[in-house]
């Protein structure tokens, strides 16, 4: 699993509002709510991704989310605005996950996730077509079939592509543009220099924009999730220009070229001057991220900041309501510590690894 498109910075507004400043509340507790939840659907995968701290360690026990869990978190607030199907693990592998878009496209909410696109087959892809998901993201992360599988860990490549060939296809001969359909790349030394091709790759089979990703690493690093292979702050002259380059060609394809985190690639790479690069992150006043089993995480990149989810699991839906969760000591601790000068673990460094 590669993580999603993240909050953008910025103070919340509306209802999520929760701390202009530590100890300053805005808005009655039940006014309070997340505008956004992240639902992993199942923490099971078939790549064994050298970016993924899955492959490295036992998170959780194997599982999918139940639908009895999915419905129970799902309704408790039914007005949410956005829902992201994914976690660490792979979507697609969910038997009920077309029941679940559906379910969430009934009451108006915005439907997307992350996927590896091993499993999508033309009988999935017209499933996600009338399920009236709004976006799929697929994470390739190459150019090349040798460098997916460095990064990958299985030689799929090729299946992906005529995977997402064939779904680009059948979208126009049914005449849907839904769900938008996007190509990711997680920036790494080993795989920069295939930028342009990735572009070029996109533009051939039909996908209209593409996805530079930073790379989220432990601070001692787990196969290519380390240092070593990070861009942030360590774009030399070629690669800034390999980056200007891709720009110009996605402009001249017509493809969108965009970072996650809402940036655009080269600011996405590039040092932050803020002394606490944590600080601009609302996502605690703004999203719920739930694990397969229940357990509430500040977000789905804590998984890639740190080992073990014992130092940032803020409550456990199958004992708790959402909001005894959300508005929680926990919670207003975790809130707390992230508009100080002593951030959550978690968090201290994630600022200097990941679009905010």
């Amino acid at each position: 699993m590669s993580a999603g498109a993240a909050a953008g910075a910025g103070r919340p507004s509306g209802p999520t509002r929760y701390f202009d400043h530590i100890g300053e509340r805005r808005g009655p507790r039940s006014e309070i709510e997340p505008v956004c939840l992240y639902l992993e659907t199942t923490n099971r995968c078939n790549l064994l991704c050298r970016t993924c701290p899955r492959t490295f360690e036992d998170l959780e026990p194997p599982a999918d989310m139940s639908w009895d869990l999915f419905t129970s978190i799902v309704d408790q607030f039914p007005k949410i605005a956005r829902v992201v199907l994914h976690g660490v693990g792979e979507p697609m592998m969910v038997r009920d996950l077309p029941r679940m878009i559906r379910y969430l496209k009934a009451r108006g909410t915005y439907v997307l996730f992350n996927t590896n696109g091993t499993l999508l087959t033309r009988r999935k892809g017209k499933e996600l077509i009338n399920s009236g998901l709004d976006e799929l993201r697929v994470s390739l992360d190459a150019a090349e079939r040798d460098s997916f599988a460095l990064v990958r860990g299985r030689d799929m490549f090729d299946r992906i592509v005529n995977n997402v060939r064939s779904f680009r296809a059948l979208q126009r001969d049914e005449g849907c543009d839904t769900p938008r359909v996007s190509l990711w790349l997680t920036g790494l030394k080993e795989t920069i220099a295939e930028l342009p091709a990735f572009v070029r790759l996109a533009h051939e089979i039909g996908v209209p924009e593409i996805y530079l990703q930073r790379l989220v690493y432990f601070s001692e690093g787990q196969g290519l999730a380390s240092e070593r292979s990070a861009l942030f702050e360590q774009l030399d002259g070629p690669e800034a220009k390999l980056i200007r380059n891709a720009e110009e060609l996605a402009q001249s394809l017509g493809v969108a070229f965009n970072a996650s985190g809402a940036t655009e690639p080269g600011t996405s790479l590039t040092q932050q001057q803020d002394r606490q690069p944590w600080s601009p992150c609302r996502r605690p006043w703004t999203l719920m991220y739930f694990t397969a089993h229940g357990k509430a995480l500040p977000c789905c990149i804590a998984p890639f900041s740190m080992r073990g989810y014992g130092a940032f699991t803020l409550g456990d839906a199958t004992q708790q309501s959402l909001r005894e969760i959300w508005n929680g000591a926990r919670y207003q601790e975790f809130r707390r510590a992230l508009l100080s000068d002593a951030p959550p673990e978690a968090c201290a460094r994630c600022g200097l690894r990941w679009s905010l």
